[in-house]
């Protein structure tokens, strides 16, 4: 038996044992090293998000964009349009609501709100403050917030 022989031994006999150890430890460790990391608790904080005004902004263009596919596409190309319009206006109402505090449903997997649950957000969030279009097409029975 030679040296090599036993240092493969060692080495497979050793390394289930190392593996288990740092699964043991490793969470410890990790906790160890965020408490000894530097806080940055000193430094301004910093908003996680589009700035309000920006996202006020943009639903007010995609409402006017919504508004103008439901009037003017044409309905093969409409459907598909209005879908995606639909998707980004739910996207940024989703946004706007989190920064006023406003309470509404998270989107499912697929990143949209029906229709319904989207009218009641944007009505929500002109509750809140938020200035969006007076016409909101079919988000509404009138179509006026």
């Amino acid at each position: 038996m030679s040296l090599l022989d036993v240092g493969k031994l060692a080495l497979i006999t050793v390394t289930p044992t190392l593996i288990g150890a740092v699964v043991v430890y490793a969470p410890r460790w990790c906790a160890v090293l965020a408490r000894v990391w530097p806080d940055n608790a000193d430094r301004e904080p910093v908003p996680i998000g589009l700035p309000i005004e920006k996202l006020a902004a943009d639903l007010r263009r995609l409402l006017r964009l919504h508004d103008e596919l439901t009037r003017s596409a044409h309905i093969a190309m409409r459907a598909h349009r209005l879908w995606a319009v639909e998707a980004a206006i739910s996207v940024r109402a989703v946004e706007a609501a989190q920064a006023l505090d406003v309470p509404h449903r998270e989107p499912g997997p697929d990143g949209a709100l029906s229709r319904t649950e989207l009218g009641r957000l944007l009505h929500a969030l002109v509750d809140a403050g938020l200035v969006l279009p007076a016409t909101v097409g079919p988000f509404t029975k009138d179509g006026r917030l």
